[in-house]
């Protein structure tokens, strides 16, 4: 079988509105590869979209983590306990996706924040989002990623450096079908491909230098966690992004 890349649809409520995300499953005859998890409470959908995209949950052998935030490493706890599998991720997101720091969003204000909600939020979902942001998901990282580095998985996936919306943050090139797996490096939005959220991202001005990174690669296809598939002229977006001033 070749190297077979499948784009997941998880879906879960947040702030009174549903979001959906996007890992990605990448198989070959040896390996099947997961990148990046989804919301936490999402194990089920998870396992279900797995399926249906001809996966094997129990088949798993690495799970790719691009970044620490929640909505990323949301089921690892239950993958981990359910499969024997490596994790890998970046140096610099390592603690925090272990739960060595707390995640780097999760500040003391922004947990004190949570009190100052409007009485129209229930009680329950606040003490539910504090209790979240002091103890989130986390599993150990076996391995950690370097930018530059082509590991001998699935046709081979190259690793890219691209910090900004976190400092460690990294996007993935599957050579095979030529496809970038951005993570939130860049979003797809209204059909359209933009860079790394302004509202999310910690250091826009590092996100926006990281796009030049991605020039170097025959890149015929995206996968962005926040809005999916973008095939359209590709490489002239791009380069149209990482020359905007």
């Amino acid at each position: 079988m070749q190297a077979n890349i499948a784009m997941l649809s998880i879906s879960a409520p947040v702030m009174g509105r549903v979001d959906t995300v996007h890992p990605v499953l990448l198989r070959d005859n040896q390996h099947q590869v997961l990148l990046d998890t989804g919301y936490p409470a999402q194990f089920a959908q998870l396992q279900a979209e797995i399926e249906a995209a001809g996966g094997n949950l129990n088949k798993l052998t690495h799970i790719i983590m691009t970044h620490q935030d929640i909505d990323h490493i949301g089921n690892l706890p239950e993958l981990t306990s359910h499969t024997s599998v490596e994790i890998l991720a970046h140096p610099l997101e390592k603690p925090y996706i272990q739960g060595d720091k707390r995640l780097i969003r999760f500040t003391d204000e922004a947990i004190a924040s949570i009190d100052r909600m409007p009485d129209s939020v229930p009680e329950a979902f606040r003490n539910g989002l504090k209790r979240l942001m002091l103890n989130p998901p986390k599993a150990k990282v076996d391995r950690e990623l370097i930018g530059g580095e082509l590991l001998p998985l699935c046709g081979g996936i190259i690793v890219v450096d691209t910090p900004g919306h976190t400092p460690g943050h990294i996007s993935l090139y599957h050579e095979p079908s030529r496809t970038l797996i951005a993570g939130d490096a860049l979003m797809v939005r209204d059909g359209e491909l933009y860079g790394a959220d302004p509202a999310t991202t910690l250091d826009p001005e590092t996100a926006h230098a990281s796009l030049t990174k991605l020039l170097k690669f025959d890149i015929q296809a995206i996968v962005c966690y926040h809005g999916g598939w973008y095939q359209d002229q590709v490489m002239e977006r791009l380069a149209e992004l990482a020359f905007l001033k």
